[in-house]
């Protein structure tokens, strides 16, 4: 018997082991993702320490900077499978090819969309933001403009090492670098230890110096761990592989698109918010910053069926990719059935903790972030679906379809479900977010469609692995 038949006659793991293999590549994914949040959390309040105008400023230019981030990030989140797929074969030479590009484009892209950073500032005051603002988030996007390569290179690095099997060490750096952020922070934007007092410009430093430490020590992780040292990863770095590249650019592109038309459909929430009023917008942004905590778990669970899938595509092991999926799938519901309890019991707790006990428009804020977040209970099942079926597909690398899956969902759909509930129907703020219940739900039937399709219907499509393998 060859090896392809023994593989696929093998029976997969119990499930037990399948929920250990998920819950041991997640856990840490989960724990990367939450230190990751952090950075976001520490930056603005820090910020809102210092002042009221930095902190606009700063919030403003960190979305902006977000919107790129995610886009460029889809390269990262190809590396994942294309690792995993290849490590699985013991094909050390495809490792490195996939690794190297993704680096490569990431750098690229960083230095294509730079000059957007340096002159933000017009492109802030044509959005209608005030002079002040868009003066000072301009001056800040300008630093942190140069962070955007070193960030979307530790999170190539960070897809390499997950891929195999290294998520400890991509927990625990993240975890160190929302400590550093905290230092450099304390540093600059307050002028500690001698240094000027920048204040948001302060916090735009901070964050560059943060992406340069944790890249280094990514790097210096992934180059000299005597386990890592047979995948030669820096080996001939300077060498272009057009054939790597377009490989991780045609399954890097769709992710990028499809994450950028997620986060699109929230921000686009957040302006139509706006439309209904400062407290409606208040109660709009807690209830986001919760339910966006709470998305980490499905991000890291998401990751982990990537891997999980693409090493047992490199296997060419079917029965293991289907066990694999479907466990993971009832993993991720399981967390968002309980996430729907904790919102439900505990959402006036969570809500309330956003605000001062004497903050007078807390009697209007609270109730209203509290029914909101009720709402989003309903959409858990859905976003944790949505989200894993994403992981999965990119580990069997389908990714353009999931692509206009998303873009028709969440813009086609959803947006304009939110619009027509919030202001013809008259819900306001509930509707807009039954809006997003609305495009979550058919994102999350169509791509577990999708995926449960091309595991019963394209299993020779799924393992034709081999394309051009000159030596890099």
């Amino acid at each position: 018997m060859n090896p392809s038949a023994q593989n696929a006659a093998a029976q997969p793991p119990g499930f037990r082991a399948q929920a250990r293999a998920v819950l041991g590549l997640g856990l840490p994914l989960i724990g990367s993702h939450m230190a990751q949040f952090g950075l976001h959390v520490t930056d603005t309040i820090m910020l809102g320490w210092y002042g009221v105008l930095d902190l606009a400023a700063g919030a403003l230019g960190a979305m902006m900077f977000f919107a790129f981030f995610t886009f460029g990030s889809g390269y990262a989140n190809a590396v994942m499978p294309m690792v995993a797929t290849a490590a699985a074969r013991e094909d050390e030479t495809e490792v490195r090819r996939a690794t190297r590009m993704g680096l490569w484009l990431s750098m690229l892209y960083a230095l294509l969309v730079l000059p957007i950073f340096v002159w933000s500032e017009p492109i802030l005051l044509g959005l209608g933001q005030e002079a002040g603002v868009s003066a000072l988030g301009g001056a800040y996007l300008a630093i942190v403009g140069l962070g955007l390569g070193p960030a979307l290179m530790v999170m190539v690095l960070k897809s390499y090492l997950a891929a195999l099997g290294r998520t400890q060490v991509v927990m625990w750096v993240t975890v160190a670098a929302v400590f550093v952020n905290v230092f450099f922070n304390w540093v600059f934007i307050f002028g500690n230890l001698g240094a000027a007092e920048m204040g948001a410009r302060g916090a735009a430093a901070a964050s560059v110096l943060v992406q340069l430490f944790t890249l280094g020590v990514m790097l210096g992780y992934a180059v000299w761990l005597p386990a890592l040292r047979r995948y030669a990863l820096m080996v001939r770095f300077w060498r272009p592989d057009w054939a790597a590249m377009r490989a991780v650019n045609a399954l890097g592109l769709p992710i990028g698109l499809a994450m950028l038309a997620e986060t699109g459909m929230f921000a686009a929430s957040a302006v139509m918010m706006g439309w209904l009023g400062t407290q409606t917008l208040a109660a709009h942004s807690i209830a986001l910053e919760i339910t966006a905590m709470f998305f980490m778990i499905h991000m890291g669970l998401s990751n982990a069926a990537t891997v999980l899938v693409g090493r047992a595509r490199g296997r060419r092991d079917m029965a293991g990719l289907r066990a694999s999926a479907r466990v993971s799938v009832i993993i991720s519901m399981a967390v968002a059935v309980t996430t729907m309890a904790i919102y439900l019991m505990l959402g006036e707790v969570m809500v309330g903790a956003f605000l001062a006990p004497d903050n007078p428009e807390r009697a209007v804020i609270v109730p209203l972030g509290v029914t909101l977040l009720w709402v989003a209970a309903l959409f858990q099942l859905a976003d944790g679906a949505q989200a894993m079926a994403m992981g999965l597909l990119r580990g069997i690398q389908d990714t353009k379809w999931p692509m206009v899956i998303a873009a028709v969902s969440y813009w086609l759909i959803g947006i304009p479900a939110g619009y027509a509930l919030a202001f013809v129907a008259g819900l306001e703020g509930v509707g807009l977010w039954l809006g997003l219940v609305v495009g979550l739900t058919v994102a999350s039937l169509a791509l577990m469609l999708r995926f449960w399709r091309a595991v019963s219907l394209r299993q020779a499509a799924l393992f034709a692995l081999d394309h051009d393998r000159r030596s890099f």
